[in-house]
């Protein structure tokens, strides 16, 4: 089992940027990706982007030129830059641990989707 703890989120201006951090803990060698997804309310979580083993990164549409996921080995950590943040980038934002690459293009349902942090909520707002 892996542990995730989550840092980083807050309340920032339109145009403002935050960088959001997630520590993994426990069986880290079971880890393929590792990856970012957000909830907003009254809809689905989605993928945010997400790294794997390789150094490949997967974004969603939405945030590519804006994002940028960085994974760091040594402190089994990954960190989600987030530039140029708009009101419609307010969510729960979760770190997810990914055994085996279900969740790559979003959120997996199955019991394959791995561990979750417990979320950081992002508000963009003036």
């Amino acid at each position: 089992q892996v542990q995730l703890v989550e840092s980083g989120g807050g309340l920032v201006q339109p145009g403002g940027s935050l960088r959001l951090s997630c520590v993994a803990s426990g069986s880290i060698f079971s880890i393929y990706a590792m990856g970012w997804y957000r909830q907003a309310p009254g809809k689905q979580r989605e993928l945010v982007a997400a790294i794997n083993s390789g150094g490949s990164t997967n974004y969603a549409d939405s945030v590519k030129g804006r994002f940028t996921i960085s994974r760091h080995n040594a402190k089994n950590s990954v960190d989600l830059q987030m530039n140029s943040l708009n009101p419609e980038d307010t969510a729960v934002y979760y770190c997810n641990a990914d055994p085996s690459g279900a969740n790559w293009y979003g959120p997996s349902s199955g019991a394959d989707s791995g561990s979750w942090g417990q979320g950081t909520q992002v508000t963009v707002s003036a």
